[in-house]
This record gives C-alpha cells, sequence and structure tokens, in this order.
C-alpha cells in the first residue's frame, strides 16, 4: 500500500561489485552440492515531498523504508559435466507510511500506515560449459496487506566458443491480486466505515528481455538491452483521489492495458588495473505517451589491492503520460485521469558513493566474510521529491 518511486528503489537496489575476481580449477569439478556464496542486504530509504496522490497531487509524501534480503547460491556438476546452479532469496521489508495514512484521515492511525512485505523467490539453471548454452527457470511470490504477486519464468544464454560474446532471453510473467482500497469517503456500505473484506482486482504483466554482450578487447565492453513488456488488468491505484476542477471527488483511473519498450546500452572501459568506467544509457516508450531518457555513469577505483571507492551519478528525465493533470486540473469529462506525479514530466538526479572491502583474510578477520559494500545515494527530482538510502551488502562464501 506504499507511495514511492520505485525507479529510485530499482537504482540502489543493485549493489554493484566495484572488482570482482573469480577463480575455477578446470582439472576437478565437483560432483556434490556446495555453497557458492551466501549475499545479505540491508538497507534503510526514507523519502519527502508534497505531492501525495493519496490527497489528489498534494500533501506529504513521507515515507520510510526498512529492507532486508538474503541470498542462498547453490552449485554442483552432473556426471555430464555439466553445471546446476540453485539461487534461493528471501526478502521482507517494512515501510511506514504518512500519505497511506491519509486514506482514512479519521482515524488516528490506520492500518495502512505502515505495512510488512515478504517476497520469496527460487531459480534453477544448468549449463552446458563445452557447448556455451545455460537453461533456467524461476519462480518468485511476493505479500502485503493490500497486494500478493505470483511470477515465474524462463531464460537462456548463449555464450561464443571465446567467451567474448553472449545473448540472453528472458520470458517472465507475473500474476498480481490486489485489494480494491477506496479512499474512506468513496466507499458504500457500512456508512462509509473502514471494511474487512475489500473487492479484489487482477493485474498481469509479461515481459521479455533480450541482451547481447560484447568484448572488444582487453579495456572496453558493450552490451545492448532490450525488453518488451505488456500489462494487463488494474493499473491505477485504487486509493489515489481525483479532486476535479468542478469540486467533483473520485479516485484514479487509468486504462487497463499498457505496452512499455526500454531499449539501453551499457559500456564498461578498463582504463587501467586501478580505475573501471560503467556507463549506462536507456531509452523508454510506452503507449501512454510518457518517453524518457535515464543516462548514468560509475567509477569504481582501486585504492588497494582489497579497497575500492565507487561514486556515481544517474540523471533521469521523462514527460508526462498523457491521463495526468494536477491538483483540481482534471475535467469530470476526461475518461482517463490521475494526479500521481511520478506518471508527471520531471528531471531526477542520483548521486552517491560506495566502498567496498574484500581483505585476502576476510572481512572482520573472517574467513568467511568474503566482502562488505556499504553505498550511499541522494535521489532530487523537479518536483520536490527527494530521498537518501544507505544499504549494506555482505558476501559470505
Amino acid at each position: 500500500m506504499r507511495k514511492l518511486s520505485l525507479a529510485v528503489i530499482g537504482f540502489y537496489i543493485g549493489i554493484l561489485s566495484a572488482f570482482s575476481q573469480s577463480y575455477q580449477d578446470s582439472a576437478y569439478k565437483s560432483k556434490t552440492l556446495n555453497v557458492e556464496e551466501v549475499n545479505f542486504v540491508t538497507g534503510y530509504y526514507h523519502q519527502d515531498g508534497n505531492h501525495s496522490p493519496v490527497t489528489g497531487g498534494i500533501g506529504t509524501e513521507k515515507l520510510s523504508d526498512y529492507a532486508t534480503t538474503l541470498e542462498l547460491k547453490l552449485n554442483k556438476y552432473d556426471k555430464k559435466n555439466l553445471k546446476h546452479e540453485a539461487s534461493f532469496e528471501l526478502g521482507v521489508d517494512h515501510y511506514t507510511s504518512a500519505s497511506s495514512d491519509k486514506i482514512d484521515p479519521n482515524t488516528i492511525s490506520s492500518a495502512s500506515s505502515r505495512d510488512t512485505r515478504v517476497y520469496p523467490s527460487a531459480s534453477y539453471t544448468v549449463t552446458n560449459e563445452r557447448k556455451g548454452n545455460a537453461y533456467g527457470v524461476n519462480a518468485s511470490y511476493s505479500y502485503e496487506f493490500d497486494y500478493q504477486s505470483l511470477g515465474t519464468g524462463v531464460s537462456f544464454a548463449k555464450t561464443s566458443k571465446d567467451n567474448n560474446r553472449e545473448f540472453s532471453l528472458k520470458l517472465q510473467g507475473y500474476l498480481d491480486n490486489l485489494k480494491v482500497i477506496l479512499p474512506v469517503e468513496l466507499r458504500t456500505g457500512n456508512n462509509g466505515r473502514r471494511q474487512r473484506d475489500y473487492p479484489s482486482a487482477s493485474r498481469n504483466s509479461f515481459s521479455s528481455s533480450m541482451s547481447f554482450s560484447q568484448v572488444i578487447n582487453k579495456r572496453l565492453q558493450f552490451s545492448l538491452l532490450l525488453d518488451l513488456v505488456y500489462q494487463q488488468g488494474y493499473l491505477g491505484t485504487p486509493f489515489h483521489r481525483i479532486f476535479f476542477s468542478n469540486g467533483t471527488e473520485k479516485n484514479e483511473n487509468l486504462p487497463s492495458t499498457r505496452f512499455k519498450v526500454p531499449i539501453g546500452v551499457r559500456i564498461n572501459y578498463f582504463a587501467g588495473d586501478k580505475v573501471v568506467l560503467r556507463s549506462y544509457y536507456r531509452y523508454y516508450h510506452d503507449d501512454w505517451g510518457l518517453t524518457a531518457h535515464t543516462a548514468s555513469l560509475e567509477m569504481p577505483v582501486k585504492l588497494s589491492s582489497f579497497v575500492s571507492v565507487s561514486p556515481f551519478y544517474r540523471y533521469y528525465s521523462q514527460t508526462a503520460v498523457n491521463y495526468y493533470a494536477p491538483y483540481q486540473a482534471h475535467t469530470i469529462s476526461e475518461q482517463f485521469y490521475t494526479t500521481d506525479d511520478d506518471l508527471s514530466q520531471f528531471n531526477s538526479s542520483t548521486e552517491g558513493v560506495g566502498i567496498r572491502l574484500a581483505p585476502p583474510g576476510g572481512v572482520f578477520h573472517s574467513k568467511h566474510i568474503n566482502t562488505l559494500e556499504i553505498r550511499y545515494g541522494h535521489y532530487s527530482r523537479t518536483d520536490g521529491l527527494h530521498s537518501d538510502i544507505i544499504s549494506l551488502n555482505l558476501q559470505l562464501k
């Protein structure tokens, strides 16, 4: 039930390793199940602003979120020297939201002011290293008070004989169910009191993701990325209020289908033994009329054999969807309408830094803690929304 910028969370939640190393002894491949690595990631996110769609495009957007994920990776080789990899992940996050509490402003502190989301997932991949083929399946589940999501997908990857090129394809589907929780004054029955049994609606998303990676030389690598995403069902947020220019009030209404096309390119340049330049650009367009551009740069710098620092910057710009208007600017004759500033025209920037420790004797002199990484970032956009996040990643082997 939270209201926060998913683009911001998505950008931060990817903990990038500044300098990663891998080693595998080709003379021996274990036929028993091994723990490849364990990743523990935790973070704190806080945002504030004054354009909450819960109160019609005005009002506080203050929100705090605590998120933690634990990932376990296992692998083994079978009798045919095929590599089997299994990954299990459990995520839990808890948020408090001042804007969501305004769904029913008559309560001192309603249930919508806070919630906990639990999201387990699992994947299984079989790789033929001799032929360069990999096949995988995955499944995921997410639950919070007003939203449930069930996801499943398949993947395929093909690597060239010299390991300089790779093509990958992922097909993913999410079948979601949400409770249609309206603002308290728009509810019918029970004299407008808080209901326990809310009606439900479905939302389904299907995507195909394709990527092509190429090693140009020892210093330069690039990747091309293409996603095709189709959504259908209840795509609005039921508790977002709309105050029309004539004083009438309704809740948000958006089309029941949406088609998205993001196209991106990554270029990594290794400028010697101590500096890496990671650049990324993405163009996005959908049939709601939103067009966006994203550009980011990260520069990991190796200060010593086991310490690196990674400053990063991201710039983002988007146009508004066809159905957006600010507070009291919609007319009652419109078919679709939203005052959600995430769908408005704005520019944003994110700047931050990460530090990564990977000492040969292990972090805190523990041979089981291979890597520690801390990242901090600040996000701001032209409509006044701003946020901060700090995250910690521990890798155990």
